[in-house]
Parts: C-alpha cells; sequence; structure tokens
C-alpha cells in the first residue's frame, strides 16, 4: 500500500462542495450536499423512543435463545415454481429457513448495555446458528441482521436479532462478492484490506477500534451516521474467528452502539447485518468479512433521514459528511450516557 499524501485528495474541499463518492463494494454512486447541512428543518419529527416497561419475566428463558420465527418470510419446503416470459415475467420458487434470536432474559437489555460475557453469548449463538445452517445442502446465504427499535420495523421490544438462511445469494451480497471478484482479478488483492488500510493511514473516518476490528464511517456512506465494521485479519465468515477475536467483535459492537446512544441521548435505533461469504462449500477466498450499521437518525433524536424523492429515482444522497459524522462518533464516547452518573454496569 503507498503512503497517502495531503495532495491525494483534499477533504476540506470535499467538505464543502456537492461533490459524487464512488461505493467500490456496490459499484454505484452517492451524491454529497455537505452546504444542505445549515438549511432549517421543517420536516417529521418522531417521537423519542420508550424503554420496554418489562425488565423481566420469570417465564423467559435464562440465556441467549434461539427458535422459528411464527411468520417467516421464507419455507423450507416450497412447491417447485419456474417461470419466464421473455425475460420478462421471471419467477422463481425459493426456500428458505427464518429464526430468531433473543440475546439475553432482560427485556430491557441491548447490545450497548450488556455486559462482555454476556455479549460472548450472542456471537457464539451466531457462530453455532452460522455454521448449521450453512451446512444444510440447498443453504447458500446466511443473513444474521439486527433492527433495534421501532422506527426500524421491530414488532418486538425484547433485544433480538433474525437470522434468514437461504437457498440463493440476495441483491446486495451478490454485487459484493462480484466488487471482490473484480477487485481481486485485477489487483491481486483484497478490497476490504486495502480500504481498512487505506483509512487507518489517512485516520479521518475512523471511530474506534481494537485487536481485531475497526469500525469506520466509510467514505461513500448513504446513511448520516452509517459505519462499516472491518475485520483486521482476512476472513470471510464469524466461524474463522478465533476465541479471543469473538470476544474482541463483542468488544467492538458494544462500543459502536454505545457512541450511538450517546450521540443524541437515546437508544439510537439502527438495522445491523454481517455480510460473511456464501455458504455452498466454496472457498471464496475473495471475500472479507464484515457488518454495516443503517441508522436513520439525522439531527437529533427525533428526526430521521427518509430514502425518498431523488434518492429513490435518482441515486443515494447525504448532507452530513462522512467526515464529520465520524468526529461526532467519536466525540460521543464510550461511557454510555445512562451510566455517566450511576456507576459502571458495563465492566
Amino acid at each position: 500500500m503507498r503512503q497517502i499524501s495531503n495532495l491525494d485528495m483534499s477533504f476540506d474541499e470535499l467538505n464543502r462542495a456537492p461533490h459524487r463518492r464512488f461505493n467500490p463494494l456496490l459499484g454505484e454512486w452517492v451524491l454529497v450536499s455537505p452546504h444542505r447541512t445549515e438549511r432549517p428543518w421543517l420536516g417529521r419529527v418522531e417521537k423519542l423512543q420508550k424503554p420496554p416497561a418489562v425488565t423481566f419475566d420469570p417465564g423467559c428463558y435464562t440465556a441467549t435463545y434461539v427458535f422459528g420465527n411464527d411468520y417467516p418470510a421464507m419455507l423450507p419446503e416450497v412447491a417447485p415454481l419456474q417461470m419466464d416470459t421473455d425475460g420478462l415475467l421471471v419467477g422463481k420458487a425459493e426456500q428458505g429457513i427464518c429464526r430468531v434470536m433473543c440475546f439475553s432474559p432482560r427485556h430491557d437489555l441491548t447490545v450497548p448495555r450488556m455486559s462482555l460475557q454476556e455479549l460472548s453469548g450472542v456471537v457464539n449463538g451466531w457462530v453455532e446458528q452460522y455454521s448449521a445452517l450453512g451446512q444444510i445442502p440447498w443453504i447458500r446465504h446466511v443473513q444474521i441482521f439486527e433492527n433495534r427499535g421501532e422506527m426500524m420495523g421491530a414488532s418486538n421490544p425484547h433485544p433480538h436479532c433474525q437470522i434468514w438462511a437461504n437457498g440463493s445469494l440476495p441483491n446486495l451480497p451478490l454485487r459484493e462478492l462480484q466488487s471482490f471478484r473484480e477487485y481481486r482479478a485485477e489487483r491481486h488483492s483484497c478490497l476490504l484490506c486495502d480500504y481498512l488500510q487505506l483509512e487507518l493511514q489517512l485516520n479521518v473516518r475512523m471511530v474506534c477500534q481494537n485487536d481485531a476490528f475497526a469500525v469506520v464511517v466509510p467514505f461513500w456512506a448513504v446513511w448520516p451516521f452509517e459505519s462499516l465494521v472491518l475485520s483486521k485479519r482476512h476472513i470471510a465468515s464469524i466461524d474463522q474467528l478465533s476465541g479471543e477475536e469473538r470476544d474482541l467483535l463483542g468488544d467492538i459492537m458494544r462500543r459502536i452502539t454505545v457512541r450511538y446512544d450517546n450521540l443524541f441521548e437515546t437508544a439510537f435505533p439502527y438495522s445491523m447485518g454481517f455480510h460473511q461469504k456464501p455458504t455452498d462449500g466454496g472457498a471464496y477466498e475473495e471475500w472479507h468479512l464484515h457488518t454495516h450499521y443503517f441508522p436513520p437518525l439525522l439531527r437529533s433524536a427525533t428526526i430521521q433521514k427518509f430514502m425518498v424523492g431523488y434518492e429513490l429515482l435518482g441515486s443515494p444522497q447525504r448532507d452530513v459528511t462522512p467526515e464529520r459524522a465520524a468526529v461526532q462518533l467519536m466525540e460521543a464516547g464510550e461511557a454510555h450516557y445512562l451510566d455517566r452518573n450511576a456507576g459502571q454496569r458495563n465492566t
């Protein structure tokens, strides 16, 4: 990796003028309009998210718990379906398994408020589910994701994630796979390994890191405070993590979510998901394990970013630059705002 000089790119200029940024993972452009941050807000204002009223139910389980989704988006047994009319009306049956994982028996205990020991149980559960589902012959992709908060469509207030496994590779992982392969063919290296080294050298969008993972607001981020968690070691899936790396994954996820909560002193909503190699038995040496955080809050705990208008019809657009967002997240700190005057629980 070549050294970066201040002449390679003027981030000061990018923070003043409208411009486009390229997302090499998806091969698409993002419009950035930093001058719009000064406009008054006359749009919709949300209500503050309320914490769960129940902290513990004696009828609940006693640890991390996985069960089948009562209303799954996919089913493991479906009737054969194949249609193709002139390439315009195309349909195909899709098998899948949908599961839910509750993080803790406590109904009010979210990731930023969990201890490292509690998070270790969650991470180990993810590894077990990815491995077990990935061994089913017809499953090609396992998607682990969390929708936090009512704003993100979570219908169950009990902190949980979902695990969907299906027989085909979904759109976004497929596009990332193509980008990984094209980059490797052209550069003979890993796209995200090279990107991480570049961000570490520049140190303008880096939020936090430990020995195994780094969190960066990506240069091409779409959502106001979007972040990308990157493994420092080149691995393709969470089942390749060592025991120490599993603990460090829990550590980095707690640290970034604490920063989110601190930013506007609220239970910050987001969608989070792991992108890992397909599970069809291939080596996928070009793939690099990473995690996306897509949080919708824009200016405060009650102002949300919406993808409408130009974003639906043209391309994604943002006002707050990724560099400014990274500074705000760095300044938010890692002592949870609820603990500042009440002592530390997470030790």
